[in-house]
């Protein structure tokens, strides 16, 4: 791996970081999961878009800049580094949009992908059910055939930001005397239509965007199946790469979290958490160089499979424990929500709460541990 920029990525990275700093609004920004704050982001979407900045390694075609993976990373590092909006698109721009590109129609990437780079139809994840979270083979929603399509029937809950979005993609049971893995296939299912209902999921913090949806007869046109039908299982690890691995977690997230960690221990040292500190901060540089070497994998025709699963166990737990030292820094002062006296733009127990949620969402921890001991390891079971 060649760590050194060319001259064409250092003018995508000067180029970016300007455009940031003339555009991005002050903080602290609203919450994107309340509905008045997911309209707020909605307006910096748009504008991102309307700039080619919210997708650019897609093609031009699609609303991108086409820019190479390594842009891609240094975009996302001057992104957060900037102090920019947490992406609300993100479960359709990051997740289902690297499905498309790997396993999609052309007609499906022509119809899709623009109006969602442009986040004018938005989309949520769909794949825990009651019986079916981290053992995502246990989906117990079914699709049977009908003319045109499929009639879907079941429940998806957990759907990130569900409550606000048009459409939702995950796994069905096509197939009614298959098991497992095998007779499942990938589809997209609209939100607008009869047989559907949307139930959000209140939480304690206020925030309304997690859904659970049920699905009554509601209706799948053929072209909105991903992949081949029975074979949805291949289609739904490509998607787990992109949640666990590359581009939902980039790097540029925890930089900007560790540089932020660093400047809270220079304004009110403790030597007792001097090394945590350190430790973080390192840990986040670790990451990044690690992403640069599964970028360089994957511009040489490779992918990322099973090691996507060392990626989710390490940024996860990193963040968590990042999270944690700034509190305990933070003192009497961390359970407050915003104006910190160390840091008055953001709240460190907010990032810690979400933080608490890595090691479950995109696969617990626990079921990470053993794709990695069955797949990367070559352990016996």
């Amino acid at each position: 791996m060649d760590l050194r920029l060319t001259p064409r990525e250092e003018a995508f990275a000067e180029e970016a970081r300007a455009w940031l700093a003339a555009h991005v609004p002050p903080g602290p920004h609203p919450s994107g999961d309340t509905r008045e704050g997911f309209a707020w982001h909605l307006d910096w979407e748009r504008t991102l878009s309307d700039a080619r900045w919210a997708v650019v390694s897609w093609p031009e075609e699609h609303g991108g800049r086409g820019a190479s993976l390594v842009e891609w990373c240094l975009f996302e590092e001057a992104y957060y580094a900037a102090g920019a909006p947490l992406r609300v698109t993100q479960n359709g721009i990051f997740l289902l949009a690297p499905t498309l590109f790997e396993f999609g129609t052309e007609e499906q990437k022509r119809r899709i992908l623009r109006p969602m780079a442009a986040a004018e139809v938005l989309w949520a994840q769909a794949w825990s059910e009651p019986e079916a979270g981290s053992d995502l083979a246990s989906v117990r929603s079914t699709a049977e055939r009908v003319e045109g399509g499929w009639r879907v029937h079941g429940q998806k809950t957990w759907c990130t930001r569900g409550a606000f979005c048009d459409g939702i993609y995950g796994l069905f049971r096509t197939d009614p005397a298959s098991e497992r893995h095998r007779g499942l296939t990938y589809m997209m299912v609209m939100l607008d239509q009869p047989g559907v209902t949307v139930r959000p999921v209140e939480r304690l913090d206020g925030d309304e965007s997690f859904a659970e949806i049920f699905l009554d007869g509601a209706f799948v046109p053929d072209r909105d199946v991903i992949g081949e039908v029975h074979k949805g299982w291949k289609v739904a690890m490509a998607t787990t790469s992109s949640e666990r691995g590359l581009s939902l977690r980039s790097p540029g997230r925890f930089l900007a979290a560790a540089d932020a960690l660093a400047e809270l221990y220079r304004r009110a040292p403790d030597p007792r958490l001097e090394e945590r500190v350190l430790r973080a901060w390192l840990q986040a540089r670790q990451y990044r160089w690690h992403t640069y070497t599964t970028v360089t994998r994957m511009m040489e025709g490779g992918h990322i499979g099973a090691d996507s699963s060392l990626n989710k166990l390490f940024w996860s737990e990193m963040d968590l424990a990042l999270h944690a030292t700034a509190l305990e820094l933070l003192g009497p002062d961390a359970h407050l929500l915003e104006g910190q006296p160390l840091d008055p733009t953001a709240s460190w127990l907010l990032g810690f709460e979400f933080a608490l949620a890595g090691p479950i969402y995109a696969g617990t921890n626990e079921i990470q541990r053993n794709i990695v001991s069955a797949r990367v390891l070559d352990l016996p079971r």
